[in-house]
């Protein structure tokens, strides 16, 4: 099986997160957020509006804006980690705000999750060539 690897010139992952997206190179910044932008029902931005937003080259926008147009498997997979983790914590609970009932998780209990999700969506990644 050959698998097709998109080089990027702005964007790249950050080997210090758990997070498998891509961020804008040299930043914190998730390529997602900036596409979040860009399509907003409420108030969406031209990339020109996002790049001088973000002090960022406008090829950076578009770059991120056409990662986040491939749907890429790996932002799927951090938003299915993040759901899980609040599901086992209780951030998700409807009256968590009023309440504030935060069940804490072993690192074993974090690790079951975080090795479920990466098995959930191995096959995938792999057939994408992510």
């Amino acid at each position: 099986m050959s698998s097709v690897s998109t080089q990027y010139k702005f964007l790249e992952r950050n080997p210090k997160s758990n997070y498998k997206q891509l961020f804008i190179k040299g930043t914190k910044i998730f390529a997602r957020t900036l596409y979040g932008r860009y399509m907003s029902e409420e108030e969406p931005m031209t990339p020109e509006e996002i790049a001088e937003d973000y002090s960022l080259p406008i090829e950076a926008v578009r770059e991120a804006i056409a990662y986040c147009d491939t749907d890429p498997v790996a932002i799927r997979q951090d938003f299915a980690r993040e759901e899980a983790i609040m599901e086992a914590t209780g951030m998700n609970d409807p009256d968590y705000k009023y309440h504030l009932k935060y069940r804490m998780i072993t690192p074993q209990e974090r690790a079951r999750i975080h090795r479920e999700v990466e098995e959930r969506f191995a096959e995938e990644r792999a057939a994408r060539g992510e």
